[in-house]
């Protein structure tokens, strides 16, 4: 399934003025109950505000041939080489990725838990 980028789009925006309202006391740290961008998934909130700053320039829109969030049939194409193979290209960087993808905070589990939301595992 493909989401439109358009409506990805309006969901990261969303994502961005919620966050932008509410303080940080009001803020759970381990559900998916606080955007409508993360349509439902169970992603930490950490681990979403990263993926907004790192993952989503080329994951929204499918630049230099990311696989985009939500599309599930190529992230299932991907999935089939193994979690640990999409892992180690994300740390050592592939094709137009840097290395970490440009996230030089994220963890390793959190590299899992953007790859599960990205490919829509998180539902």
């Amino acid at each position: 399934m493909r989401i439109p980028s358009a409506k990805i789009l309006m969901l990261c925006l969303l994502f961005v003025l919620g966050a932008c309202s509410s303080s940080s006391s009001e803020q759970s740290t381990s559900s998916a109950d606080f955007s409508p961008a993360f349509m439902g998934q169970n992603i930490d909130v950490e681990v979403a505000s990263k993926w907004m700053r790192s993952c989503a320039l080329c994951h929204v829109r499918g630049e230099a041939d990311a696989p985009v969030i939500g599309d599930t049939e190529e992230w299932q194409r991907r999935l089939a080489q193994g979690e640990e193979s999409i892992l180690r290209r994300v740390i050592d960087g592939y094709r137009a990725m840097p290395p970490l993808g440009y996230c030089m905070s994220c963890e390793e589990s959190d590299f899992r838990e953007m790859i599960a939301f990205m490919a829509g595992a998180g539902q």
